[in-house]
């Protein structure tokens, strides 16, 4: 693997490159993308295509890629643009990407604006609020979150997003009656260390989940588009989303193994099925 830095106006954008050299891979590059999540997170998964190109990436303000533009949210058409220019400086497309959660949004956002960058592309559990029934309820919840971490920190929050995130079915008024959602039961912090700036949890990340998909010019990019959920989600916030993302874009979600983070490996403690994940994603993007 080696390391590269793309230096932009805007950030310097740091990404990884994998396996053989792109002229060399029998398939074109395969670019793997998340948001918050930077390219750590899909170390096990891009040991199983050790056989072809693979490309991971620090998302603009993240891990290694630092801004230089004076912002700290994080916006998908921006994301995109530096997703774009990361191809361009492989010299070697159009690629195949591979985009999850956040990463998958940036990557709608990357084949609207650029589509004859991209081949196939397999978006993962989009976190997409718009294409929820229950939209304006999980805008809400999605507030209570927020507000939960701006009130009394980290712990408050994520154990807010835990309680979020793995509530099943529709956010009814059941969900709205819970008392708050306890850091101690999640195992985390009830200290408040001061900080307001996780990507998660902080309104920074809003326009990912709030971004609006231009279903018409996504039916006539030449990208093939895929998208995927994981069997074990269920009725959960990105298990129903996948699927109402699917529904819009007139296909149904192709189902890959294990859950929302069911590429991982070793790397969060949060582990689930890479290896069956990796076969499924070789087997998508080769049929």
């Amino acid at each position: 693997m080696t390391a590269h830095t793309l230096e932009t106006p805007a950030a310097d954008i740091v990404y990884d490159v994998r396996g053989p050299a792109p002229a060399e891979s029998p398939r074109p590059p395969l670019l793997m993308i998340g948001q918050p999540m930077t390219a750590e997170g899909f170390d096990t998964l891009a040991s199983y295509f050790a056989d072809r190109t693979v490309v991971t990436y620090d998302p603009r303000g993240l891990g290694r890629s630092v801004r230089k533009d004076g912002r700290e949210d994080h916006v998908p058409a921006l994301q995109a643009a530096d997703v774009h220019a990361v191809i361009q400086a492989l010299g070697a497309g159009p690629v195949e990407v591979f985009g999850s959660s956040g990463g998958a949004v940036a990557g709608f956002a990357l084949v609207t604006a650029h589509p004859k960058d991209v081949t196939t592309f397999v978006a993962h559990e989009p976190p997409l609020v718009e294409s929820l029934p229950d939209a304006a309820a999980a805008e809400r919840a999605g507030q209570a979150m927020r507000d939960a971490y701006q009130a009394k920190g980290f712990g408050a929050g994520m154990a807010a997003f835990i309680a979020m995130t793995s509530w099943q079915g529709e956010f009814t008024d059941a969900y709205f009656a819970l008392p708050p959602a306890d850091p101690v039961q999640f195992g985390l912090p009830t200290d408040d260390d001061g900080r307001r700036d996780d990507p998660l949890l902080s309104d920074r990340s809003l326009a990912v989940s709030t971004y609006r998909l231009d279903v018409e010019a996504l039916a006539a990019v030449p990208t093939r588009i895929v998208v995927a959920v994981g069997e074990e989600t269920g009725e959960v916030f990105t298990g129903r989303t996948a699927l109402g993302t699917a529904k819009r874009l007139g296909q149904e979600a192709t189902v890959f193994p294990s859950h929302h983070g069911g590429f991982l490996g070793g790397e969060f403690g949060y582990a689930g099925r890479p290896e069956a994940f990796a076969k499924k994603l070789r087997e998508v993007l080769e049929d």
